[in-house]
C-alpha cells in the first residue's frame, strides 16, 4: 500500500505516543454441567498457568494483539479450549461449562467486543487517543471523529450528540456519574476534561438508544473504565501546553493497586493565536487517583478522587479583524481595557464496593460527593472603530470610520454547589439471561449569585435594551427624560436543594430463531424529583421511562448483525435548566421527553486480508416539553419553561479498520436536522441543528522506516445557527455561521516500543516507551468563527456581524515517555 508522500513533507522529529502495557486477561468462573463451581482446573497458555480456586473462579494472563489458545483440564472433565484476541489491558470474562461426557476440542474463537457490538456501543481504543492530536486533546478529541456527535469548538471538551446539547450527555467513570462546572461560558476557560486519559483502560460510547441501565439523559452515554494496574508503572507526558505525569502502584501481595495522576494546561499557545492580543495567565491543574483493594476473590473495594483547580485570569489589550468583501473590506479595532479573573475549584470523592455472592449473582454500593466553588468576576470596556480601508492588506490606509462606539460589561456571579450520591446496583445471571437493577438517591445543594449587566455605546448615544417596552417618544422634537438603562441587566440570588430517587430494571436475553442468533433487552427506569428553596417550593415530579432493545444475526456467510433500539427518554431539569434568562429559578419545570427510535446495520468484513467493519445507523426523535435554550460559546441559558416541541432525524456512517496494517483509523459522515416549534409559532432551527458532518482519523507509518508514525484528525461541519445579536427572536432573523473546517496532524518519532530490543548496557532499557513528536493544529490555517460581535455602522445605519475567530494555525512539541 502506497503511503502519502505529502504528509511526510510536513516530518520532524517528534512525540508519539504511548500504550498501555502489552497485556491482556481472562478471568471467570468454571462450572460444571449441574451449574456448581469446579476447582482444581489447571489454565495453561503460552506458557502461562493459573488454577481455578474453590469457588471456580480463575484468571490468567495472556499476551495482547494476537491470538492466544487456553487449554482447559481437569481429573475428572473432559478437556476444552478456547481461542481469543484482546486489546493491551483489556479484561475478558469467560464462564465456562466443562462437562465429563463431550471433549470440547477444536477452538472456540471468543469476540470480546461481541457483546457491546450487540448492544451498539462503539469501543475506542485507549492507546488511540493518547496518539491523535487536537487542540483540545483527549476522549472528546475523538468523540468529535465519530458520526453524529459535533462541536464547533476545538478550545471546549463539551460535544452534541444527535440535535441535543452539552447538557445532555451522561459521563461515567468507574460507574460513577461525574459532573463539569456550572458557569463556565467560554472552551478557552474550560482547561480540563474530568478524565485523565493516563488512567483510562476502556471507553464505550452510545450516541442513542441506549439501555436502561444508562440514567436520565436525552442524547449519549460515555462510559469509562479506569485501569487496575498488575505491576508498577510511570508515564509522562510533556508538550508546549502542560504536561501529565501518571503512577501504577501494586502491593507484594496484589490485593492493593493504584493508579495516579497530575495534570497541568496552560492554552497560552492557543489563545495568542486568536484575533485579540491578551495577557492571558491560565492555570489548569489537577490530581486524580483510583484506589483498589481485593478483600476476597468474592469482595473488592474501590476509590476513585479528583481535585482540580482552574484559574482563567483574562486581560484583553487589542483585538484587529478584517472581513467585509474584495470590493468592500472593512476592519474592526477594538481597544480594551479592565479583567477578567474566574476561578473553578471542584473536588470529587467516590467509593465503590463490589460483592459476589454467589457466582452468578453481583451486588455492588456506590457512593459519591461532588463539592464545586466557582466564580467568574469580569470588568471590561471594549471601544471599537468600524472602517473601510481602500487596500484589504493595510489597514492602516483607511478611507473613513464608519461607525464608533464602546461596551461595557460586568459581571459578579459565584456559585457553590454539593452534590451527594448514594447507589445500589445489582446483577444477576442465568445460562442465557441476565438481570440488571439500581436504586440511586441524590440531594443537589446550590447556592447561587447572578449579578451582570452590559452597557453599550454607539456613537455617543447609549442603546436602550431590546426587551424593554418603552413609551413612545418624539424626538429630537421632545427630549426623552426617561432612565438610562442597560443594555443587558440580570440580577438574581438562588438557594435550592434537588432531592432525586431514581432506579431501573432491565433483562437481557439470548436465544435463536431457527438458525439466527438473537438478543433482546427491555427495561424500564424511573425517576422522582422535587425543588426546594427559601423563596421557591417546587411540586413533586415522576417520570417512567421503557426502553428496549432487539438485534439479530441472520445465519449468513457474512458478518451482519441488525438492531433495532429505543423507548421514551426523559431528563428531569438539572440546576442549569431551572434558571431562566433573567437567573431566575422555576422549580416546577418538567423533565424534557423524547420517543427515540434507532435502526442500524453492523457489517464486519475484509479487504486487503484485514478487519474492517462498515455501520450505519438511521433515527428519529420526538421530543415534547421542551425547555429552549440560546448557546452562546459553550454557554446555555434555558427559557426554564416547556412551552415547545421538537424533533431530531437522521443517519451516520462509520467506516472503520486497518487501512495501514496494524493501525485503525476510521471515516464518518451523518447528516441531521432538528427543529423546535415555540409556544406553535411554527418549526424553526434549533442552535444544534448541524446538517452535515464528514470526519476522518487517521494513522499511517512510512513504509522504510515504521519507526516514523503519522496521524491525522480531519473534521468538517456545516454552519450552525449562532452569532445572532443578543436577544433577538429566532422567528424574526437567525444567521447561520459558517462551514467548521479543521486539519490536526501529528509526526512522530517512537524511539522504543514493545517491539524494540534494547541491550542491558543500554541507559534506555527503563524505558518500555519513549517517543518525541511535533503536531501542527489547524494546518491549513482555517479562519473559523464560534460567535459574531455586532456593530452598528452610523454612515449606512446597519449593523455588522464580525466573527470572533477561533485558533489559527500553531506548532506543538511533546514528549512521551514510559517506564
Amino acid at each position: 500500500m502506497k503511503h502519502s508522500k505529502v504528509f511526510f513533507s510536513f516530518l520532524f522529529l517528534c512525540i508519539g505516543y504511548i500504550s498501555f502495557a502489552q497485556k491482556a486477561y481472562v478471568k471467570g468462573i468454571i462450572l460444571d454441567d449441574e451449574k456448581r463451581p469446579v476447582s482444581n482446573v489447571s489454565i495453561t497458555s503460552s506458557g502461562n498457568f493459573s488454577q481455578s480456586n474453590a469457588d471456580g473462579f480463575f484468571e490468567i494472563e495472556i499476551p495482547s494483539n494476537r491470538k492466544v489458545s487456553l487449554i482447559f483440564t481437569h481429573v475428572s472433565l473432559k478437556m476444552m479450549s478456547l481461542a481469543v484476541s484482546l486489546k493491551p489491558n483489556e479484561v475478558f470474562i469467560f464462564n465456562p461449562v466443562m462437562n465429563n461426557s463431550e471433549e470440547q476440542m477444536g477452538e472456540v474463537f471468543v469476540s470480546s467486543g461481541s457483546k457491546k457490538r450487540v448492544q451498539g456501543i462503539t469501543v475506542i481504543d485507549a492507546a488511540t487517543i493518547k496518539k491523535i492530536p487536537g487542540a483540545n486533546a483527549g476522549i472528546e478529541n475523538i468523540l468529535k471523529t465519530l458520526p453524529g456527535v459535533n462541536s464547533n469548538n476545538e478550545l471546549s471538551s463539551q460535544y452534541a450528540v444527535r440535535g441535543g446539547n452539552f447538557d445532555e450527555n451522561l459521563v461515567y467513570v468507574n460507574e460513577i456519574e461525574v459532573y463539569r462546572p456550572f458557569l463556565i461560558r467560554s472552551g478557552q476557560q474550560e482547561g480540563l476534561s474530568f478524565t485523565n486519559t493516563d488512567l483510562v483502560q476502556n471507553v464505550d460510547f452510545s450516541a442513542g438508544g441506549f439501555q436502561s441501565k444508562f440514567g436520565d439523559k436525552l442524547s449519549s452515554v460515555l462510559d469509562i473504565t479506569y485501569r487496575k494496574p498488575t505491576e508498577f508503572g510511570a508515564s509522562l507526558e510533556a508538550s508546549l501546553l502542560g504536561g501529565s505525569v501518571s503512577v501504577d502502584a501494586v502491593s507484594k501481595n496484589k490485593k492493593w493497586s493504584a493508579v495516579s495522576g497530575v495534570r497541568y494546561r496552560n492554552n497560552s499557545l492557543l489563545v495568542n493565536s486568536q484575533d485579540t492580543q491578551t495577557n492571558y495567565t491560565p492555570t489548569f491543574v489537577d490530581f486524580q487517583t483510583n484506589i483498589n483493594y481485593d478483600i476476597s476473590e468474592k469482595w473488592q473495594m474501590s476509590f476513585l478522587g479528583n481535585i482540580s483547580q482552574n484559574k482563567y485570569l483574562y486581560q484583553p489589550l487589542t483585538r484587529e479583524t478584517k472581513f467585509g468583501t474584495v470590493d468592500n473590506p472593512l476592519t474592526l479595532n477594538v481597544y480594551y481595557e479592565g479583567h477578567e479573573i474566574d476561578e473553578y475549584n471542584t473536588y470529587f470523592g467516590a467509593f465503590k464496593t463490589t460483592y459476589k455472592i454467589a457466582p452468578d449473582f453481583t451486588l455492588k454500593f456506590i457512593g459519591s460527593l461532588f463539592h464545586t466553588q466557582e466564580q467568574e468576576h469580569f470588568n471590561i470596556l471594549a471601544q471599537y472603530r468600524l472602517s473601510s480601508t481602500n487596500d484589504e492588506d493595510n489597514t492602516e490606509n483607511i478611507d473613513f470610520t464608519r461607525g464608533i462606539g464602546s461596551q461595557l460589561t460586568n459581571a459578579r456571579n459565584d456559585l457553590d454547589a454539593l452534590i451527594a450520591n448514594a447507589e445500589v446496583k445489582g446483577f444477576k445471571e442465568w445460562s442465557d439471561s441476565q438481570l440488571e437493577f439500581g436504586l440511586k438517591y441524590t440531594r443537589e445543594s446550590i447556592r447561587d449569585r447572578v449579578v451582570e449587566w452590559e452597557m453599550i455605546d454607539s456613537a455617543g448615544f447609549s442603546v436602550r435594551p431590546p426587551i424593554i417596552n418603552l413609551p413612545a417618544d418624539d424626538q429630537p422634537y421632545v427630549p426623552y427624560t426617561g432612565v438610562l438603562l442597560p443594555y443587558q441587566n440580570i440580577r438574581a440570588t438562588n438557594s435550592n436543594v434537588i432531592n432525586r430517587f431514581s432506579g431501573y430494571t432491565q433483562w437481557n436475553q439470548k436465544t435463536e430463531i431457527g438458525s439466527s442468533q438473537v438478543w433482546f433487552n427491555a427495561g424500564v427506569r424511573f425517576q422522582n424529583w422535587s425543588v426546594s428553596g427559601a423563596t421557591v417550593e417546587g411540586k413533586n415530579q415522576t417520570v417512567f421511562s421503557p426502553r428496549a432493545q432487539f438485534a439479530l444475526k441472520p445465519d449468513w456467510d457474512t458478518d451482519m448483525i441488525f438492531r433495532l433500539s429505543g423507548g421514551l427518554y426523559h431528563q428531569p431539569p438539572f440546576y442549569r435548566e431551572l434558571r431562566d434568562l433573567n437567573g431566575v429559578v422555576n422549580p416546577d419545570v418538567k423533565a424534557q421527553e423524547s420517543v427515540h427510535i434507532v435502526l442500524s446495520n453492523d457489517y464486519n468484513f475484509k479487504i486487503w486480508n484485514r478487519p474492517f467493519k462498515w455501520v450505519t445507523e438511521v433515527y428519529y426523535k420526538s421530543l415534547t416539553d421542551v425547555n429552549t435554550y440560546s448557546i452562546d460559546n459553550v454557554r446555555i441559558r434555558y427559557t426554564a419553561n416547556n412551552n415547545a416541541k421538537a424533533y431530531a432525524q437522521g443517519f451516520d456512517f462509520r467506516l472503520n479498520g486497518e487501512f495501514v496494517p496494524g493501525a485503525e483509523s476510521w471515516v464518518s459522515f451523518g447528516y441531521l436536522k432538528t427543529e423546535e416549534n415555540y409556544e406553535n409559532k411554527g418549526f424553526v432551527a434549533r442552535p444544534t441543528d448541524q446538517r452535515l458532518k464528514f470526519a476522518m482519523l487517521f494513522q499511517d507509518y512510512m513504509p522504510n522506516i515504521p519507526s516514523i508514525k503519522l496521524y491525522l484528525n480531519l473534521v468538517y461541519n456545516t454552519g450552525l445557527p449562532g452569532g445572532s445579536p443578543s436577544y433577538s427572536d429566532p422567528y424574526l432573523y437567525q444567521n447561520r455561521l459558517n462551514d467548521y473546517r479543521r486539519v490536526d496532524i501529528g509526526f512522530a518519532k517512537v524511539f522504543i516500543d514493545s517491539n524494540t530490543k534494547i541491550s542491558k548496557a543500554n541507559w534506555l532499557k527503563n524505558f518500555k516507551e519513549l517517543s518525541l513528536g511535533v503536531e501542527i493544529f489547524n494546518l491549513f490555517n482555517n479562519q473559523n468563527a464560534i460567535t459574531n460581535t455586532w456593530v452598528r455602522d452610523v454612515y449606512s445605519k446597519n449593523q455588522y456581524a464580525i466573527p470572533n475567530y477561533m485558533t489559527s494555525r500553531v506548532f506543538n512539541v511533546k514528549l512521551n515517555a514510559r517506564l
